[in-house]
C-alpha cells in the first residue's frame, strides 16, 4: 500500500525547519524560521503547545528518548532544553559562537550533541548538567551531528563537502568521507549501526559501509538539495526530504527508490520516522508538518506494519517493538540481498491532492513567554539548572 495522509498541522507563521516524534507517540515536535518550538498533540481535544524563547530561527528539535525532554537549536546560538508541556519550562545555553544547526540525543539519553557555524561539534552530558568537550577538524559550518546507536561514535557533515567520523571518547577523528561535492547537509547511522548515509547540495544521497569504510551505494537521489535523511527502524527504508519539495522512499535492500510524495508546495526541510516506523513526518517550507501512515513497512518480512488499523491519538499505545536488525556478520551487501515480498515495479507518485484525507489544520494561539526553569524535579534527566551548564575539566 501507499503511504496515507493522516494529519497536516499548521500553527507556525514560517517555514518548519526540523520535525521530531515524541516515543511516547502521543506528540510531535516542531521548529521553525519564526522561532517557534512547536510540540503538536495527537489527541484531537488537546491543542498545541507553542513555546517561545528563542530570538531567532529554530533550526533543529531532537525528543529525548524517554520523551520527557525536547532539545532545540537556534540561530540565537543558544539551545534549550524544554519539558513538552501546556507550562513550557525551558533552560537556556549559550552554546556556540555561531549559530546551532543540528541538536541530537544519544541512544541512552545522557548525551546530546550540537553542532554549529563555528565548525565545531559540542558534546553535553545530561545528568551531570555539563559541557564534555568539543570536536574540531571541519573547515565550515557544520550542518549534522549524530551518535551511533552504541554511543561510541558521531557522525557530522558540513559545507567543507565533508562527513566525518568521530571516537567519543578519544575525541579524535576516525575517518573523513570527501566523496560529496558541495556542502552535505544532513547525516545518519544506520540503525545497526554497520553502514552510514549523507544527503548533500550536489543532489545525492551516499551509503558507506563502516566495516570497510568504502562507498556501498549513491543516488542521484533529486533535482534540489537535500534536506534531511532518516532511516526506517527496519534499517530497510530511508526517507529524504528535498529543497525540490518532494519525499522520497528509497528501498536499502535492493538500492532503488521505492515512492516519490508530492505533498508539500514549496522545500521540505525535514522528515523523521515514528520510534515503530509505522508513521513518518514531514516538514516544509510551506509552513506545513504532515504525518503519514507509513503502509509500505508491511513488505518488511514479519512487520506488522500498519496493519493494526490504529490512528494517531490514541489513549494508550502499545510499547514500542525492538527494531530488527541483521547481525553485522550475516547482513549481505545491498545488491545482492533478496527482496522478502514483492515489490512495485515502478515507484508511485503520491500527488498534493492526497493532503485533503488528512484531519483539518489546527489554529494555535500565542502563548507567554515561558517562566523561568523550576526547582529541580525527581526525574534526573530534567534536573538542568537555570544558570545553564558549566564546563567539565575532565573531558
Amino acid at each position: 500500500m501507499d503511504p496515507a495522509l493522516e494529519r497536516s498541522f499548521r500553527g507556525h507563521k514560517d517555514g518548519v525547519t526540523s520535525v521530531a516524534f515524541n516515543p511516547n507517540m502521543k506528540q510531535l515536535v516542531s521548529g521553525g524560521l519564526d522561532g517557534v518550538v512547536m510540540v503538536w498533540n495527537f489527541k484531537m481535544q488537546m491543542r498545541a503547545f507553542r513555546f517561545l524563547g528563542h530570538t531567532a530561527p529554530v533550526m533543529s528539535v531532537a525528543v529525548s528518548p524517554t520523551g520527557h525532554l525536547v532539545a532545540s537549536g537556534s540561530k540565537d546560538r543558544s539551545i534549550r532544553l524544554w519539558v513538552p508541556s501546556v507550562k513550557g519550562e525551558s533552560t537556556a545555553i549559550k552554546a556556540h559562537t555561531g549559530p546551532v544547526r543540528s541538536v541530537a540525543f544519544s541512544s541512552d539519553g545522557q548525551q546530546l550533541v550540537t553542532s554549529s557555524d563555528d565548525k565545531s561539534v559540542k558534546v553535553w552530558s545530561i545528568p551531570a548538567q555539563r559541557f564534555k568537550h568539543s570536536l574540531s577538524g571541519h573547515s565550515n559550518w557544520v550542518r549534522d551531528a549524530k551518535f551511533s546507536p552504541d554511543n561510541r561514535l558521531i557522525l557530522s557533515s558540513g559545507d567543507d563537502k565533508t562527513v566525518r567520523l568521530w571516537d567519543a571518547r578519544t575525541h579524535g577523528c576516525v575517518h573523513t568521507f570527501y566523496d560529496h561535492t558541495a556542502p552535505v547537509g544532513t547525516c545518519q547511522f544506520h540503525p545497526d549501526g554497520t553502514s552510514v548515509a549523507s544527503g548533500s547540495a550536489d543532489r545525492c544521497i551516499k551509503l558507506w559501509d563502516m566495516r570497510t569504510l568504502q562507498l556501498l551505494q549513491h543516488y542521484p537521489a533529486h533535482t534540489d538539495a537535500v534536506n534531511q535523511i532518516a532511516f526506517h527502524p527496519s534499517g530497510s527504508f530511508l526517507l529524504s526530504a528535498s529543497a525540490d519539495a518532494t519525499i522520497k522512499v528509497w528501498d536499502m535492500c535492493e538500492g532503488r527508490l521505492f515512492y516519490t510524495i508530492h505533498g508539500h508546495e514549496s522545500a521540505a526541510n525535514g522528515c523523521a520516522f515514528a520510534p515503530r516506523g509505522d508513521f513518518f513526518a514531514t516538514a516544509s517550507a510551506d509552513h506545513q508538518v504532515m504525518v503519514w501512515r507509513t503502509n509500505f513497512d508491511r513488505y518488511l518480512d514479519g512487520a506488522d506494519g500498519g496493519s493494526t488499523g490504529i490512528g494517531l491519538g490514541w489513549e494508550e499505545p502499545a510499547p514500542p517493538a525492538a527494531a530488527p536488525a541483521a547481525p553485522p556478520s550475516t547482513r549481505p551487501p545491498p545488491s545482492t540481498r533478496q527482496p522478502q515480498r514483492p515489490r512495485p515495479t515502478t515507484a508511485p507518485q503520491l500527488t498534493s491532492a492526497a493532503r485533503s484525507r488528512g484531519a483539518p489544520p489546527l489554529d494555535i494561539p500565542a502563548a507567554a513567554a515561558p517562566p523561568s526553569f523550576p526547582p529541580p524535579p525527581t526525574d534526573a534527566e530534567a534536573e538542568f539548572a537555570a544558570a545553564g551548564f558549566a564546563e567539565d575539566t575532565g573531558g
